[in-house]
């Protein structure tokens, strides 16, 4: 299946990763990796409404034109219009996901996956194949996209959802934390944004 394994003593595993308190000790991909020094997470929920449709699509296309790479978890709602939106752009997306790479999950998105792949983008997980989508694996697979970013930007996030932990993780790696109004998670401290033009401008300094 063309799965190939990186540990973390390798040349090829991202060095921004290598920074968090837990790092994978291996990876599974699919595709093409390279040290991407410019990553963005998008995320969000799954039951997103049309503006989160929106708002996603303009956020990732102008994060990509800027030329950031997007990451997300292939899942249903905000993540999947994410990927989809950086590949229709011409854009670099990374999938990070919760299970075995022998298995997507969700199944209606394994074309999405190939169509990552066939780009030059890569899926990736730290779990070997054969390991099931287990509810417990994708909170642990959040620190992951955060930690492959230098920011992450919240659409739409629901109340304990898998984004909201992904910004937690985020604070924790010392990643900066953006959300797209109306958001709870502003209420937490994270930057509201209106258009991706301030998240360049804030990340012009790290980059």
């Amino acid at each position: 299946m063309d799965i190939k394994r990186l540990t973390i003593f390798d040349k090829e595993y991202p060095k921004i990763l290598k920074e968090i308190y837990d790092p994978p000790r291996v990876l599974y991909y699919k595709g093409t990796i390279f040290p991407d020094e410019k990553c963005i997470a998008v995320v969000g929920t799954r039951k997103m409404t049309n503006q989160g449709r929106r708002e996603t699509e303009k956020f990732t296309k102008g994060l990509v034109m800027a030329g950031f790479t997007i990451v997300s978890g292939l899942a249903r709602g905000i993540d999947s219009v994410a990927h989809k939106t950086a590949l229709a752009v011409g854009g670099r997306t990374i999938a990070v996901l919760g299970n075995g790479l022998d298995h997507i999950y969700p199944p209606e998105n394994i074309n999405l996956a190939k169509k990552i792949v066939n780009s030059g983008g890569v899926i990736l997980s730290e779990y070997p194949c054969h390991a099931p989508p287990k509810p417990e694996n994708f909170p642990k697979r959040n620190r992951i996209i955060s930690g492959l970013s230098l920011a992450v930007l919240v659409v739409e996030a629901r109340e304990n959802s898998g984004s909201l932990i992904t910004a937690r993780c985020a604070v924790e790696q010392g990643r900066e934390v953006f959300a797209v109004p109306p958001n709870d998670l502003i209420n937490l401290g994270a930057q509201a944004v209106f258009n991706p033009e301030e998240i360049t401008d804030i990340l012009q300094e790290v980059v």
